[in-house]
């Protein structure tokens, strides 16, 4: 199946997509399930954590069961910070590593809900969530784990626009249908919510024998969009202007399945999808708006990093463009609007917004005009 195709669709060959779907979940589930017994199974970096995550993260990190730490198969640490008071649903969630760390982040008033397919690792997930809730000092637990679909929210019962933040750690690649993940996590969403989430992206179009490798599509490799291609899905799907925060390069430890992936470069991405309809252009337009950050997320005191060429330093005020703007907090609907002070409307535009294009736009950009730089093509 090519990345852009409908799995789904009414087209003849309908029922050839059904088998292929119901092939992938099985032997996703067989992967994960039986056949790794923890992390150190792995054949690739794919499935394990890249970078170091933030130091809150990691002190949450060592209070998590050990039996839901070893089943832990992500590719990065899609976590954010000032949560506190959100409802969070984790798509793909495995064991629940990534579950416990937002259950104590999003605190007693929050909600955290774990969807995943395959049972071993739910009832891993549900052996130990009441125990880590009593732990946490909460009168009832916050958190609960459904098995489902990621494809498949409706069916799960998760509703419309009722969760805040979407994460996700090295699952979305595994779905055999990536367009109507992005299409349900886009509905459940709402309105100023992100889809926050780390997963597996190649430099090109994998060809189909590659595709076709079982071990490869269980270690998150086979299932990997070309990067492109997933910023058309993800803008087809109404997240009009993804962001990278960061990103890091795979490697394929195995000799054997080195020589079947050839040239193909693969990396760890984690991109942050915000919901801002009406807000999100394709473009960067300058409309002479300021970000100022507060300084107001625990962990992120002095500076807040919105992606991979936005850093705010607490108190400085940043000229930004308008999808900026929204994203931060212009007409307070993003999620993050109460930690940014966002100034000046789109009543008058200036034209396209000034971009630095490359790794040295932040050094490039003089310090009084803008925060902002963009990529080809596209908004920053």
């Amino acid at each position: 199946m090519g990345c852009c195709e409908k799995a789904n669709g009414s087209n003849t060959n309908g029922n050839n997509v059904k088998e292929k779907s119901s092939s992938t979940y099985e032997h996703v589930q067989d992967y994960y399930g039986k056949i790794l017994a923890t992390s150190k199974d792995l054949k690739t970096s794919a499935c394990t954590a890249s970078g170091r995550p933030h130091s809150k993260i990691i002190d949450l990190m060592r209070k998590i069961p050990v039996e839901v730490m070893d089943k832990f198969y992500g590719c990065g640490a899609p976590l954010p910070l000032g949560v506190d008071g959100l409802k969070v649903l984790d798509l793909g969630s495995g064991s629940g590593r990534d579950a416990y760390v937002c259950a104590a982040l999003v605190g007693e008033q929050g909600s955290v809900v774990g969807i995943d397919m395959t049972q071993e690792q739910i009832q891993v997930s549900r052996d130990h969530a009441d125990a880590y809730c009593q732990e946490l000092k909460y009168r009832k637990p916050n958190m609960r784990f459904v098995e489902g679909h990621i494809e498949y929210l409706d069916q799960a019962g998760i509703a419309d626009e009722s969760v805040n933040i979407i994460i996700s750690n090295c699952v979305v690649n595994l779905s055999p249908d990536k367009r109507r993940v992005l299409q349900e996590a886009y509905r459940v969403l709402a309105k100023g919510g992100e889809f926050y989430f780390s997963d597996v992206y190649c430099d090109r179009r994998l060809p189909q024998h590659v595709k076709d490798n079982q071990i490869l599509w269980g270690e998150c490799i086979s299932g990997a969009l070309y990067n492109e291609d997933f910023k058309r899905l993800a803008r087809e799907a109404g997240f009009a202007d993804p962001r990278v925060l960061s990103s890091s390069r795979i490697d394929i430890t195995d000799a054997q399945l080195a020589q079947v992936v050839g040239n193909a470069a693969f990396s760890s991405i984690t991109y942050r999808l915000f919901k801002l309809p009406h807000h999100l252009e394709s473009l960067c337009e300058d409309y002479g708006q300021v970000a100022t950050y507060k300084g107001s997320i625990k962990g992120y005191e002095h500076s807040y990093q919105l992606d991979d060429h936005h850093a705010f330093q607490t108190g400085k005020p940043m000229l930004v463009c308008g999808n900026t703007a929204a994203m931060v907090g212009e007409d307070g609907i993003s999620w993050l609007s109460k930690h940014f002070q966002v100034s000046g409307d789109r009543s008058v535009h200036y034209g396209l917004f000034q971009c630095v294009t490359g790794p040295q736009a932040l050094q490039a950009a003089p310090q009084s005009q803008s925060a902002d730089s963009c990529g080809a093509g596209g908004c920053c």
